[in-house]
């Protein structure tokens, strides 16, 4: 058997005034890190040697690369996204860098959808910012499903260890939670959650909580009914279509007592139901991963950072969490396909081409 090929971890920068460069260069200053990875950034060498400097990371080294494909194993890689020179000022918003940061995202994405880099790995952006730029998407997720033209569902994951959550709905106003929430639409969202447990996370047999919407769960139709009359049905259709649903639980006994520790993924409604409790007991090492995409994207779980942004002390643990979990899916997939396959393929596609050529 050949040895396997490192697999090319391609990187977006990020929020440019961000901690996103930082953890980066600090992510791969462990050389081991490298061992079976080649990493991509997209930005410019103006900016990495801004950051750099500022941070006193002088032992950071990078390799500066016109394509992705020329990328040095056991290097840090660097592909120059815009050649002039920028004013960064560390710690501060900026809608003007905001428009190099999607600049590098959407580099990354081509590059990724042309099978030059392997896997994605998103540095955080400030939403806001790149909003003024001109960005036309909610954030990373919305932005990668329109790049792979995806008709079906997207899901956003939160892992870590022991602890994966996703969410119904995404990066939308509280206000509009409720009318968004359908019995189908958590239907799906599960369906791709048990899939993504399978293919992407190599859980057998899933067991899967769902979270209820209002306080208690609705209480019966006293705080909202939503719960019974969206929810509930929802479990139902799950368990007949074979997939270990259960709940809907209310959120705050389900972290508080540790029922999750009891499954293998927990589906909240909204945003904030899902990822407060879970940066709560996971921040630092948490991945968010984009589930029911054809291609593998992981990010850190925390945002830019910029009241600590310049000043040396961002963590690079939960960025170095997201490379390892880009490259374990890569890997579980494959292993996936393979004990799903069907072992008389061959000899099926064997038996069509010697009837095509008349023989």
């Amino acid at each position: 058997m050949e040895p396997r090929s490192p697999l090319r971890i391609g990187i977006s920068c990020g929020d440019l005034n961000g901690i996103g460069i930082e953890v980066v260069l600090k992510c791969f200053l462990d050389t081991r890190m490298m061992t079976d990875l080649t990493p991509v950034l997209y930005a410019s060498s103006q900016a990495v040697s801004h950051h750099r400097k500022a941070l006193k990371l002088d032992e950071s080294q990078f390799n500066r690369v016109a394509d992705a494909r020329e990328a040095v194993p056991k290097k840090l890689n660097l592909v120059n996204v815009w050649e002039e020179d920028l004013n960064i000022e560390l710690g501060k918003p900026s809608s003007e860098l905001a428009a190099y940061a999607i600049k590098s995202l959407e580099a990354a994405a081509q590059d990724l959808a042309s099978g030059k880099v392997d896997v994605l790995v998103t540095a955080p952006i400030d939403k806001n910012s790149m909003q003024q730029a001109g960005f036309a998407f909610p954030g990373h997720t919305e932005f990668l499903q329109h790049m792979a033209g995806a008709d079906s569902e997207v899901l956003m994951v939160l892992i870590s260890e022991g602890l994966r959550v996703g969410t119904v709905t995404g990066h939308i106003p509280l206000k509009d939670v409720s009318t968004t929430i359908t019995t189908d639409k958590i239907v799906a969202k599960a369906k791709l959650f048990h899939q993504s447990l399978l293919r992407d996370l190599a859980v057998q047999e899933p067991r899967i909580a769902i979270l209820g919407l209002n306080p208690h769960a609705g209480d019966g139709g006293t705080l909202g009914s939503e719960d019974k009359e969206r929810i509930v049905p929802a479990v139902r259709r799950l368990n007949e279509e074979g997939i270990q649903a259960m709940g809907p639980y209310p959120a705050d006994g389900f972290f508080g007592n540790g029922s999750y520790e009891h499954f293998d993924g927990v589906l909240a409604m909204y945003h904030d139901q899902g990822l407060a409790p879970f940066k709560a007991l996971s921040f630092g090492n948490g991945v968010n991963f984009t589930a029911g995409l054809p291609i593998v994207r992981t990010s850190p779980d925390h945002g830019t950072g910029l009241g600590i942004a310049g000043q040396g002390v961002a963590e690079e643990g939960s960025f170095r969490a997201a490379v390892w979990l880009a490259a374990d899916i890569v890997r579980n997939r494959e292993h996936y396909k393979a004990i799903t396959a069907d072992p008389l393929e061959p000899q099926k596609r064997e038996k069509d081409r010697r009837e095509g050529s008349g023989r």
